[in-house]
């Protein structure tokens, strides 16, 4: 398969979250990123829009009974990428991790 979009990480955030993580749920990661990458059209279940922050998407990976979230932004085919190091939905926390991130 050829790969349609590029990833770019943003600073470090992805890779300290990223090894932190076991590896069958590291497996699936790059399973679902590899799916961004090479797919025409990314299935729903793995990516939509965030509500209230234009541009901003969410890459949700479920493993066993949690879910780990990537967040990104495209631009020119290129997503860059950068993630949260928690597993579960909480609105609050995700704004003052999004505002810490984005300084």
């Amino acid at each position: 398969m050829e790969k349609s979009r590029q990833l770019i990480y943003f600073k470090d955030y992805y890779w300290d979250f990223f090894n932190k993580l076991e590896e069958k749920v590291k497996d699936k990661i790059d399973y679902v990123l590899f799916l961004v990458t090479v797919a025409d059209r990314i299935p729903k279940k793995f990516f939509e829009p965030m509500t209230g922050y234009e541009g901003l998407f969410e890459i949700r990976i479920e493993f066993e009974s949690n879910i780990y979230r990537i967040f990104c932004c495209l631009t020119k085919e290129i997503w860059s990428c950068f993630s949260m190091d928690f597993k579960r939905k909480h609105k609050r926390r995700l704004k003052t991790k999004l505002r810490k991130q984005c300084e």
